[in-house]
């Protein structure tokens, strides 16, 4: 029961961050959110249909990247990602 309870935990606390991600998207000076692991997260936007925000994502972690959440509005894909850790 204690590794349901501990999921749940863990997934609230990456919606809060989304959430509150999406909600300071317009905010360029913003800092940037962290998951439960730590890793810091970053928002992208960027034409629906087109590869763009996938491209800044890959650049922005040299190449490996974990999408925390995405969706689409009014023509734009909204992209959270978080990159991966360096391998040891």
């Amino acid at each position: 029961m204690k590794r349901s309870l501990s999921f749940f935990a863990r997934r609230s606390s990456v919606m809060l961050a989304v959430g509150a991600i999406v909600a300071l998207g317009g905010c360029s000076s913003s800092a940037p959110l962290f998951l439960p692991d730590g890793r810091a997260t970053t928002l992208v936007q960027c034409p629906a249909g087109s590869d763009s925000c996938v491209q800044q994502a890959a650049a922005g972690c040299n190449g490996a990247f974990d999408v925390v959440r995405q969706s689409t509005e009014g023509g734009t894909l909204n992209l959270i990602y978080a990159c991966r850790a360096a391998a040891k």
